[in-house]
C-alpha cells in the first residue's frame, strides 16, 4: 500500500474505534503532540485540535506478515475498560481487514489497543 493507502486505513481505524460505546476520544502519541506544540503559532483564534487520527498507528509488521494497528482510546467514565478494549479491537481488525479487503489486500491485521485514560463526564461536555 502506498503512504495515502496507510492514511485511509488509518482513517478507516479511527473511525472504527470511535464508534465503539465506551470510546470518549483518541489520545495523540507524545510524537504528535510535540509537533503540534513546534508547529509555527496559528493567527486565528479557533482553538486547535487534534486529528482522532493522531491515535492510531499503522505499520507494516517488521517480517512482512501483514499490519499492526495500535489504538489509543480515552474511555468514558462509566464503562469497564477491559470490555470497551476489546469491542475496539475487534470493531477496528474488522474495518481494517474489509477495507484491505476490498483493495485486493488480502494479509492478517493485528490490532493493539491500550486505555490512556478515563474522561470524566463533565469533562466530555
Amino acid at each position: 500500500m502506498t503512504a495515502t493507502g496507510t492514511t485511509t486505513l488509518i482513517g478507516v481505524a479511527a473511525e472504527a474505534a470511535l464508534a465503539a460505546p465506551g470510546v470518549a476520544g483518541l489520545q495523540p502519541r507524545l510524537a504528535h503532540c510535540l509537533a503540534a506544540a513546534a508547529a509555527p503559532t496559528r493567527t486565528d483564534t479557533a482553538p486547535h485540535r487534534m486529528p482522532p487520527e493522531a491515535g492510531i498507528r499503522a505499520d507494516r509488521a517488521l517480517d512482512g506478515s501483514g499490519w499492526r494497528i495500535e489504538v489509543r482510546c480515552v474511555l468514558a467514565e462509566g464503562h469497564r475498560a477491559l470490555d470497551t478494549a476489546r469491542n475496539v479491537h475487534d470493531r477496528v481488525q474488522s474495518a481494517a481487514t474489509s477495507h484491505l479487503a476490498t483493495h485486493g489486500v488480502v494479509e492478517p491485521v493485528s490490532v493493539a489497543v491500550t486505555v490512556t485514560r478515563i474522561a470524566a463526564r463533565s469533562a466530555m461536555a
